[in-house]
């Protein structure tokens, strides 16, 4: 018995020992200083002209750990008081203690925060520093007082060039990236989506390509067959009738459609209400859709619709829109889903009316109407 005693004991005790030796193992972590952060600006007004030049400049210093740990580090911005609660980040590289955001940077963050243009509001920077997804450090707290500007959205989104022999009629340039019409990416995903106006389509008048960076290297034209799909320096597009179309490029994929989309306008306020449309023209001096003149109620509403049909129309977003004479608004068109229910436009006044849609930008199309 005493035998079994020793035995149990002995085994008590290398248990104790071996779980001690476990204990000491264990590493603990400690922040031994905390990052810091300093602003070159206390305020900063942003200007659109000057989107790609730097607005504000942040230096940091890195916190220290111990033992010695790798990490990431990124801004975090949110307007102030809110705890960060809502906020946008913004990478940092590893091997600089200096980054410097540009007018556009901050504008895009601005936006992204929902803090509306051309007033001042104070916006808190921080440094996140990040050791993996789920644990973070972060520095002190700047200030800065930040006036934003509306967006332009020809800058925000990415956007790929159609150059063509139809150009020159629509307002630009023949064959020319660097002059000719755009279509843009509203989803930043690499499909681009818009229109273009062919004016005559016969020969080589018509035809076109697409290109990126405004240049022709990289530019991407039918693979041969005729069937949407693209490759580099393929062949030259040819339209199959004069008109506008409505164009949806996968660049990764390379494929391509183009649908022709000849827009007017119908409704109960126009004068001849549900039964047909009033069209469109086109206008290569503005590059926009008109109508010059056009009788419209103030007791009905009235929709943007291609080709006497409604597979492709303009509406508001979600809910009957009373236009304001002279003050254009975005537009939306339903089959890219971005219109909830079936909503229309009104005026508050009855009388003759100039409209105007500017197709150019995807990511904005515009409706103005304006009383004459």
């Amino acid at each position: 018995m005493k035998k079994i005693f020793n035995v149990l004991l002995v085994a008590l005790v290398g248990l104790y020992l071996i779980s001690c030796s476990k204990e000491d193992d264990k590493l603990e972590l400690n922040n031994t200083s905390q990052a810091k952060i300093t602003s070159d600006k206390t305020s900063v007004v942003l200007d659109e002209t000057k989107a790609g030049e730097n607005a504000l400049a942040i230096t940091w210093e890195n916190p220290t750990f111990t033992p010695s740990v790798g990490f990431s580090n990124s801004l975090q911005f949110a307007v102030a008081g809110t705890s960060f609660a809502t906020n946008v980040l913004q990478d940092l590289p590893s091997d600089q203690k200096t980054y410097s955001l540009t007018h556009l940077q901050l504008n895009n963050i601005l936006a992204q925060l929902n803090v509306a243009p051309d007033t001042a509001k104070p916006i808190e920077v921080r440094m996140r520093t990040a050791l993996n997804s789920t644990t973070f450090f972060y520095s002190n707290v700047v200030t800065v007082n930040m006036t934003g500007y509306k967006p332009n959205p020809d800058l925000i989104y990415p956007k790929i060039n159609v150059p063509g022999g139809y150009a020159g009629a629509a307002g630009y340039a023949d064959w020319n990236p660097a002059n000719s019409p755009n279509l843009f990416s509203p989803e930043k995903n690499d499909k681009y989506r818009g229109f273009i106006f062919i004016k005559d389509a016969s020969g080589d008048n018509g035809k076109y390509k697409f290109a990126i960076n405004q240049d022709w290297p990289g530019n991407k034209g039918d693979d041969g067959t005729n069937t949407g799909k693209l490759k580099v320096d393929g062949s030259d597009i040819v339209p199959a009738a004069a008109g506008t179309y409505y164009m949806k490029i996968d660049w990764a994929a390379n494929t391509y459609s183009a649908l022709l989309a000849n827009f007017g306008v119908i409704g109960d306020a126009t004068p001849t209400g549900w039964g047909s449309d009033t069209d469109f023209v086109y206008n290569p001096a503005t590059k926009t859709f008109v109508i010059n003149s056009i009788a419209l109620s103030n007791t009905g509403v009235f929709k943007f619709r291609a080709n006497d049909d409604w597979a492709i129309k303009f509406q508001p977003k979600d809910a009957e829109q009373t236009l304001v004479s002279g003050t254009g608004v975005q537009s939306y068109l339903s089959s890219e889903g971005t219109v909830t229910g079936d909503p229309g436009y009104k005026v508050s006044q009855a009388g003759n009316y100039k409209i105007e849609l500017d197709l150019h930008n995807s990511a904005y199309y515009k409706l103005t109407v304006t009383k004459l």
